[in-house]
């Protein structure tokens, strides 16, 4: 495994802000590197931040003062019509889903690939396997109204992931459904990292920390990280999911 000087970060944080509004600050002095291939989880009290940490990484908002460099460019200046293309790169899990409505589960899963311009002959056998692997293949017709809490949240982690992303983010991913299907969407992810898709999960539940051995933590405290140098500045290792 290469040194952290001599690997390339995908995404880097210098001295950034988030204020919305005229309020005080929602985020301060954020200074951090995330490396390829690492997975990281997220962790804080409710209102810590980690929610308005995300939309910055997912280029929802852009800070109200500091650096953000992604994939190698300035994020922060990004011209606008350059967005969707960076966006593709970054797959996002939701804490509300944001499927869309009028299309079956098949179609919200398969969305970010006809986006990418995938060939419908080569999109039925990747959502197909996907579907079996969260435990939907039978609900693949089905619409969101249709779907429980958890199913959905499955549709949405399944549609993040299915185009293999960059960089995944995800908003507490395995709250809305059971411990065993929780264990399995982390396999998932622990799946798409060995790719090397880098990983950052935010959670409330410390128990997932444990989960996977080799992962590392950012906490949130009050809108800056408690230890912004701490485990971010070892190298990333490889992932053991716990059994």
């Amino acid at each position: 495994m290469p040194s952290v000087r001599a690997m390339q970060s995908v995404v880097e944080f210098d001295n950034v802000g988030l204020r919305y509004g005229t309020g005080s600050e929602t985020l301060t002095d954020l200074t951090f590197k995330l490396y390829p291939g690492s997975f990281y989880f997220l962790t804080g009290a409710s209102g810590a931040g980690k929610t308005s940490l995300l939309k910055l990484l997912y280029l929802a908002h852009r800070p109200s003062r500091g650096a953000i460099q992604m994939f190698g460019e300035d994020a922060v200046t990004l011209p606008r019509d350059r967005l969707p293309g960076f966006r593709r790169r970054i797959g996002v899990v939701f804490q509300d889903f944001r499927l869309v409505e009028h299309l079956s589960t098949f179609d919200n899963i398969a969305l970010p690939l006809r986006i990418s311009g995938i060939q419908e002959k080569d999109i039925k056998g990747p959502v197909t396997e996907m579907l079996n692997w969260i435990g939907l293949a039978e609900r693949a017709e089905a619409r969101p109204a249709t779907l429980s809490g958890g199913e959905q949240q499955r549709v949405a982690i399944a549609r993040a992931v299915i185009g293999r992303p960059e960089v995944l983010v995800a908003d507490e991913p395995t709250g809305n459904v059971d411990p065993e299907m929780a264990k399995r969407l982390l396999q998932l992810f622990a799946a798409l990292n060995k790719l090397g898709t880098t990983i950052v999960v935010a959670t409330h539940d410390i128990h997932l920390l444990q989960e996977i051995e080799g992962s590392q933590m950012m906490r949130l405290d009050k809108g800056r990280l408690s230890d912004p140098t701490g485990s971010l500045k070892n190298p990333p290792k490889p992932l053991i999911l716990k059994s």
